[in-house]
């Protein structure tokens, strides 16, 4: 359950602060007759995602038990790829999303009402459907009813709270720290579901290894314990992984984890800010340079005045001696 409200929070989080910013620009620019579209492209993406999830879950349920497997096991590995691409990124622009945000709105008011739409649709429906497979996956591995639903809701209803106080005012978030905390977590997690679609593979003999087992420890962790169940429903733990599962599971976890808390990102991210305090620099020293010529432009005529007479005199004086 845990796992599946840091989800919903991470990606609901996400999703909030997009709105609130595109809402806030929209506001500040008077530009608040243009709120319509917005809301409409975030409706839109909210009723895809669920559409999207609703079709996993029922549209599964009539394929057989390794075509099931089959799917569970692929989608894992996709949604992993999804969700680990997401915490790059984001860690490495949170600090510039609102402005990317902004010029994309820009772009969007210059084109009209369906750029607006469009814009707010991209935006929120890639969180939306990233939550909708994670999710899924993550219901569907830790086999445990509606709960991690319930968590997965949770945390959108904590992350849509959290965005409007966000847009009021009444909460301030250090998006860097919060981000990169919550995305090791999920790697963590990521980690887990992975092991878990390599799982579901082997029982659709997609790959072998099934009874080759890493070890067993079902009688001192027992799956229906309730601290079972938790690590289950947390880490996807299972007490008794194949070796290819362990395998490729410390194989994704040791090193993206130590990629994503390393602080290379983080350098790269200060470095991209350095640059572009640098070129905004040069650019103001440019203009300052641009204003001095312009407010210079009454001495600048009167210099090429002085030129050309110079000139039309020395041409006048080399006819003088021919």
């Amino acid at each position: 359950m845990f796992s599946n409200f840091l989800i919903g929070l991470r990606e609901g989080l996400e999703a909030s602060l997009v709105v609130c910013i595109l809402i806030a620009y929209l506001v500040k620019t008077g530009n608040r007759d243009k709120l319509l579209p917005i809301w409409i492209g975030v409706s839109i993406a909210v009723v895809v995602s669920l559409g999207f999830g609703a079709g996993l879950e029922f549209g599964s349920q009539e394929m057989t038990f390794k075509a099931q497997e089959a799917l569970g096991g692929s989608l894992s590995i996709v949604s992993v790829g999804l969700v680990t691409w997401m915490v790059f990124w984001m860690r490495r622009t949170a600090r510039h999303l609102k402005a990317e945000l902004h010029g994309k709105l820009d772009a969007a008011l210059a084109m009209g009402t369906g750029a607006l739409v469009a814009t707010a649709l991209l935006a929120v429906g890639r969180e939306g459907l990233e939550t909708s497979l994670f999710v899924w996956r993550a219901v569907h591995a830790a086999d445990d009813g509606w709960h991690p639903m319930i968590g997965a809701v949770l945390g959108i209803v904590t992350a849509v709270v959290l965005g409007w106080l966000f847009y009021r005012g009444a909460l301030k978030i250090n998006l860097a720290k919060f981000f990169t905390w919550t995305g090791g977590m999920l790697v963590v997690v990521a980690a887990g579901v992975l092991a878990y679609g390599v799982h579901d593979l082997q029982e659709a003999e997609f790959l072998g290894g099934l009874q080759n087992r890493a070890f067993d420890i079902s009688s001192t962790i027992p799956p229906d314990s309730w601290y079972g169940t938790l690590l289950k429903g947390t880490f996807n733990f299972q007490p008794d992984p194949t070796v290819l599962q362990l395998t490729v599971w410390a194989l994704y976890l040791v090193p993206t984890l130590a990629l994503f808390l390393s602080p290379v990102g983080f350098g790269r991210s200060v470095a991209t800010d350095q640059k572009a305090r640098k070129a905004a620099d040069e650019k103001s020293g440019a203009g300052a340079a641009g204003g001095g010529a312009r407010g210079g432009d009454g001495a600048e005529p009167d210099g090429e005045r002085v030129r050309d007479g110079a000139r039309r005199a020395g041409s006048r004086t080399g006819g003088d001696e021919d």
